[in-house]
């Protein structure tokens, strides 16, 4: 009976455990996003570029290249084609989701604190970015077909694959430190509350 007892428990803090992380790693996400925007702003590429940066997974780049070609080349920052935008929004939030529930799984029976989950998130959140750009953007921009861009500024990349080039390597990864640091304390949050 202890032994049932014991492997439902464990089921039960997994689950909770990967449902935190997910919803932690959502709105993580969206600060991710807000911070790679804010950062796109001040590079005078646009506003809302990373979201349709993000959704060329499956979109044309052409609201990626009409949001970026208007800041640098009309002093309009907020150029935004609605449809491509919320998809890319999504396609984010879905990622955070997956990325947020793999470390609310690695967490789940553990008894840490909040300064250990947060520093358990930074180091997350640079692995995220190792494997996001150097693994999981370029075999993801392979599996879905992603071209690289015909003309512009950035004609020959790719922008799946070169999203980390594309948005500069040091946003880049500074967003993906904040990601983990975000994940993590909403994670230690959440579980806390419950424990």
């Amino acid at each position: 009976m202890s032994t049932t007892t014991d492997s439902t428990a464990t089921r039960k803090a997994l689950v909770r455990g990967a449902a935190y992380g997910a919803g932690a790693g959502v709105v993580a996400s969206i600060a991710m996003g807000i911070y790679a925007m804010v950062a796109s702003y001040l590079k005078d590429t646009g506003f809302f570029t990373p979201l349709h940066h993000i959704a060329t997974l499956f979109a044309e780049p052409t609201g990626m290249m009409e949001s970026m070609m208007a800041a640098m080349e009309k002093d309009d920052a907020f150029v935004i084609t609605g449809g491509v935008a919320v998809l890319g929004l999504v396609i984010h939030m879905m990622t955070g989701a997956v990325f947020g529930a793999i470390v609310g799984l690695a967490v789940a029976k553990l008894r840490l604190g909040v300064a250990i989950l947060a520093a358990v998130g930074l180091v997350y959140g640079a692995l995220v970015f190792v494997f996001s750009a150097l693994v999981g953007l370029p075999l993801a921009a392979s599996i879905f077909g992603v071209g690289d861009l015909g003309e512009g500024p950035m004609a020959g990349m790719n922008p799946i694959a070169d999203m980390a080039a594309m948005a500069g390597w040091g946003v880049f990864f500074s967003e993906h430190l904040l990601f983990g640091l975000v994940t993590g304390l909403l994670i230690a949050a959440g579980l806390r509350e419950r424990a």
